[in-house]
């Protein structure tokens, strides 16, 4: 029998808060009675990402800029989980036809993953989006400058063994996505 492991909070403090993300300090116990303090914890939205693939077999990438490494690279569409989005699959779909114009024939969820379970609360939910359709202009956020760029399938497996990824959790979702279509087998 495996045991108990979890730590018991004995106090926390808002350090930051506003829309998109909270800090806060933790005093915890674990459960040899050691006091763990401070321990920084960051609270952000829920997150969606999707491999999304066009009727014509073409996926869907983005090219954009990140500012916190300053560089510019491919990622695959997706984005936070907002308090209008009925579930995760609604937050999907609403990224996919913001970022892209693109509306998809199905959307299936892949699981979900933690771009870092020691510090972030949250968990990206993974999908693969597939028979999409251009329906409309991009609708980007303020913040938001996106190049689209479409490749067959061959091509992008092409670009993930040669690391033209760098976002992880991407990472995570392309390796389900991949697995689910039948292009790698994992176990």
């Amino acid at each position: 029998m495996e045991r108990d492991m979890t730590w018991k909070l004995i106090s926390s403090q808002k350090l930051y808060s506003e829309t998109w993300m909270n800090i806060r300090i933790d005093t915890c116990e674990k459960p040899d009675g050691t006091v763990v303090t401070p321990y920084y914890v960051y609270e952000f939205p829920e997150w969606v990402a999707a491999l999304a693939i066009t009727k014509d077999g073409k996926v869907i990438l983005e090219r954009q800029y990140r500012h916190a490494l300053g560089k510019t690279g491919y990622e695959i569409p997706g984005g936070c989980v907002d308090k209008t989005d009925a579930n995760f699959e609604t937050a999907i779909a609403r990224e996919l036809l913001e970022e892209t114009g693109y509306r998809f024939d199905k959307i299936e969820y892949l699981g979900d993953t933690s771009s870092n379970p020691s510090t972030n609360t949250n968990l990206m939910h993974m999908f693969l989006a597939t028979g999409g359709e251009l329906v409309k202009e991009q609708e980007l956020d303020a913040g938001e400058d996106i190049e689209l760029l479409l490749v067959t399938l061959d091509e992008f497996i092409e670009m993930f063994k040669n690391d033209q990824f760098l976002q992880s959790m991407h990472v995570a979702v392309i390796f389900k996505a991949l697995e689910k279509l039948g292009r790698i087998k994992i176990s």
